[in-house]
């Protein structure tokens, strides 16, 4: 089994995001990176250096103007007197997602606004640079897929399933998981997401929302007390052609692994009746009960037994990685799911 990678993706460096109202050190650190990476050999995966892929790949999910934002924004912020070392918003449009009535801004400060969605994730120097090395490990994973191979691991830092078509958040700035999906759909036509971090994954289930190609199953800390706090609610089924292609599952804050694992296997059964053509799972590791960000009380062990779950499904599947952070059993925690998911493959 293969993983992609990227050392571009140690560019990104963000120095604090806003947590409780302070200013705290950003939790997706370069080191990360490096404990998944060695996570990944000793699971016994093979590791490939991911390539470039033209900028229409992004395009297929991201506007124009935020892929504009991305790129250049931090050029017009250096432009700013005494500007910081990283592009932060202090100014929102209207509340609502799609900013409805609100117009597009020319200045830099607005455009952060508009493209910002919360203060987590900061836009530094090298942070498009390393975004998009993220986004092109993801399609390169897509890619050996539709050149055969059963399964790919894509090692994507920062991670992806929080950024929407037109905003950055949580931590993640293209939505790694969805540009791989849309990638995949030239050979698989029909897909289904299993996202299972600790949060829900609003960006890939704005992407999809109107979707029926596409099954969305997010399993995820209850937004009435966890971030995102605005998306990931039990009555958000789809919209139009996607009406009852996007399943949300909030589980209480404490969680323990039994409760997660059996809503794992019940969305594994109900993602075979979907019958799609091939699985992309976001996988992220803060629901590890030591995460600095977790709300749940996963162990290594459980990790270990979705990693079989979902290894077991007898389809092609593009594991993306999304959150988990830094404690002392990251490393463990993806060599005991890619361990036990790889056993099953066979």
């Amino acid at each position: 089994m293969k993983f992609f990678y990227s050392d571009d993706q140690a560019l990104h460096r963000p120095q604090h995001f806003m947590q409780r109202g302070q200013l705290k050190k950003a939790e997706d650190q370069p080191e990360r990176g490096e404990v998944l990476k060695a996570a990944a050999l000793r699971a016994g995966l093979e590791a490939c250096e991911a390539r470039p892929f033209p900028d229409d790949k992004l395009a297929a999910v991201h506007t124009p103007r935020y892929l504009d934002f991305l790129k250049n924004g931090f050029e017009m912020w250096s432009q700013l007197p005494d500007f910081s070392d990283e592009i932060r918003p202090n100014v929102h449009p209207a509340a609502d997602g799609d900013h409805s009535g609100a117009n597009y801004p020319d200045h830099i400060i607005g455009r952060a606004g508009w493209h910002l969605a919360d203060c987590a994730s900061p836009i530094g120097r090298d942070t498009a640079r390393a975004a998009i090395s993220a986004a092109h490990v993801s399609l390169s994973a897509a890619d050996v897929m539709l050149n055969g191979e059963r399964e790919a691991y894509a090692l994507c830092r920062p991670p992806g399933h929080h950024a929407s078509a037109d905003q950055a958040a949580g931590h993640c700035y293209l939505n790694n998981l969805a540009i791989g999906a849309s990638h995949l759909t030239a050979k698989f036509p029909k897909l289904a997401v299993l996202d299972i971090d600790v949060h829900h994954g609003n960006g890939t289930q704005s992407i999809f929302y109107d979707r029926n190609d596409v099954l969305t199953i997010s399993i995820h800390a209850d937004p009435r007390q966890f971030y995102p706090f605005f998306a990931g609610y039990e009555h958000e089924t789809g919209s139009g052609a996607g009406e009852g292609f996007n399943l949300n599952i909030p589980l209480p804050l404490g969680t323990g692994e039994a409760l997660w694992l059996a809503n794992i296997e019940d969305s594994l059964v109900r993602i075979l009746d979907f019958s799609p053509a091939a699985l992309v799972v976001a996988l992220g590791l803060d629901a590890y009960e030591r995460d600095p960000l977790g709300a749940f009380g996963v162990t290594t062990s459980g990790f270990r037994t979705a990693g079989g779950l979902i290894g077991a499904l007898d389809l092609p599947v593009l594991l993306v990685h999304e959150g988990g952070y830094l404690t002392d059993a990251l490393e463990d925690n993806l060599q005991g799911f890619l361990s036990t998911f790889r056993a099953e493959r066979g």
